[in-house]
C-alpha cells in the first residue's frame, strides 16, 4: 500500500511524526509522476541543469535514502552512483531506464530504510567511518530526508507544469 499524502496527528509520538511527513513526501513524489508519458518523464526543462528530470529525481532520491540509512546510518559499503567519482551526478543519469523501473527500485529502497528506521533508535547515530556526517543521529538524518524528499518535490512541481501543465496542491 502506498504511503499516504495526509499528513501526521498533531498528537502522535515523535517517530510517527517523523515517518509520517517523510512518507508523505515519498507519496508525493509517486503522485507527481502518475500519468507521465517516457518521454515527458526523461525531459530535462532547466537548460542549466540536463540531469534534473522527473526519472532522475526518483533516482537520486532513490540512492539518498541508501546513503543516508544504509551508508552512512548502518555503516554498509558506499556503493551505488551516488560515490561515482569519474561521473558527475551519476545517480540521476537514467537515460533508457523506464520511469516504472525507476519508482519500484525507490519504493523497495523506501522499503529498507523503513525496516531500518523501525529498528534504531531516533538516538542512534551512524557507524560509517569514511563520512563524518556519520556522527548525525538517526532523528537528524530523517528531518534531513523530509527536508530532502519535499524540496525535490517541489522540483518536481515545477518541472511536471513545465512538461505538460499538471499541476498539484503539493
Amino acid at each position: 500500500m502506498p504511503p499516504s499524502r495526509n499528513r501526521p496527528p498533531f498528537d502522535a509520538d515523535e517517530r510517527t511524526q517523523l515517518l509520517g511527513w517523510l512518507d508523505m513526501q515519498r507519496a508525493i513524489i509517486r503522485w507527481k509522476c502518475e500519468g507521465l508519458s517516457e518521454t515527458d518523464a526523461h525531459r530535462a526543462v532547466l537548460p542549466s541543469s540536463p540531469l534534473m528530470s522527473m526519472a532522475g529525481l526518483v533516482s537520486h532520491l532513490r540512492w539518498a535514502e541508501n546513503l543516508w540509512f544504509e551508508v552512512v546510518l548502518l555503516g554498509r559499503p558506499a556503493v551505488g552512483p551516488q560515490f561515482d567519482a569519474e561521473v558527475e551526478d551519476a545517480d540521476m543519469r537514467v537515460d533508457g531506464i523506464p520511469l516504472s523501473q525507476l519508482l519500484a527500485e525507490y519504493d523497495r529502497q523506501c522499503a529498507v530504510s523503513d525496516e531500518i528506521i523501525a529498528a534504531h533508535s531516533l538516538d542512534d547515530v551512524g557507524k560509517h567511518p569514511d563520512f563524518p556526517v556519520s556522527a548525525a543521529s538517526l532523528r537528524w538524518i530523517m528531518f534531513h530526508m523530509i527536508e530532502e524528499t519535499a524540496r525535490h518535490a517541489g522540483h518536481m512541481d515545477a518541472i511536471r507544469e513545465l512538461v505538460d501543465g499538471e499541476k498539484g496542491y503539493y
